[in-house]
């Protein structure tokens, strides 16, 4: 939280008075009611879901503005039926690891975070785990338009809300996607540097240099034409 209470009568005198900080959406009216109630408030825990295939820095950028939002934050690592896999999940989970204990050593205080697997629907996990809202990185026009249908069919559906993070503006137009044609055409894992974490990067260029790999496959094939 980026607000101190030192005492419950004061905040709940001057309730109006509250200067937010950078971490907009802080639940004010959960919070005023729990210290009414002599109570606590409500423990707010996100799911940030995607298949992250590879993970890129523009997904540890939206976890860090995400972390500053909710108490708790679980990644939800998924598998994205319509795609191939890059790494299997169990690898991709190994390289999220070490990225989210760095992540949580340099900023301490922000929220914990934790990572899971899951398979079938996304709002059914989030249902799983009480969780209070999805994140969503929001990088351009593009992602809101389609972003905003499946956060009112999660609503609708399951009653969960959806918060929309916008990622950097250099990560504006980044994306899993874009980082497996960089690889499967041929690319040098130099230029993913700017892109993805350096152990993606390495994790990345092992794949590549197995010829068993579908996509080192398709950048042979490239490389031929």
């Amino acid at each position: 939280m980026e607000f101190l209470i030192s005492n419950a009568n004061e905040v709940a005198k001057n309730s109006h008075k509250f200067i937010f900080g950078r971490s907009l959406p802080i639940f004010i009216d959960t919070l005023h009611l729990a210290i009414m109630a002599g109570g606590s408030p409500k423990h707010h825990l996100a799911i940030y879901p995607g298949s992250f295939d590879p993970v890129t820095l523009g997904h540890l950028d939206v976890l860090s503005r995400a972390r500053r939002l909710f108490d708790e934050v679980i990644i939800a690592v998924g598998r994205n039926p319509d795609k191939p896999d890059f790494f299997p999940v169990e690898e991709r989970v190994a390289l999220l690891e070490p990225l989210i204990e760095e992540i949580m050593r340099r900023e301490p205080d922000a929220a914990r975070v934790t990572i899971a697997t899951y398979t079938g629907l996304t709002v059914d996990f989030a249902r799983s785990r009480n969780a209070s809202g999805i994140i969503r990185g929001i990088r351009n026009v593009t992602d809101l338009a389609s972003e905003c249908q499946l956060a009112i069919t999660n609503r609708q559906v399951a009653g969960i809300e959806t918060v929309f993070v916008v990622t950097g503006e250099a990560f504006a137009f980044l994306s899993s996607s874009l980082i497996r044609q960089i690889a499967a055409f041929g690319g040098s894992m130099e230029k993913l540097k700017p892109f993805v974490p350096a152990n993606v990067a390495q994790a990345i260029g092992e794949k590549m240099s197995d010829p068993n790999h579908s996509l080192a496959r398709l950048a042979l094939e490239t490389q031929a034409d």
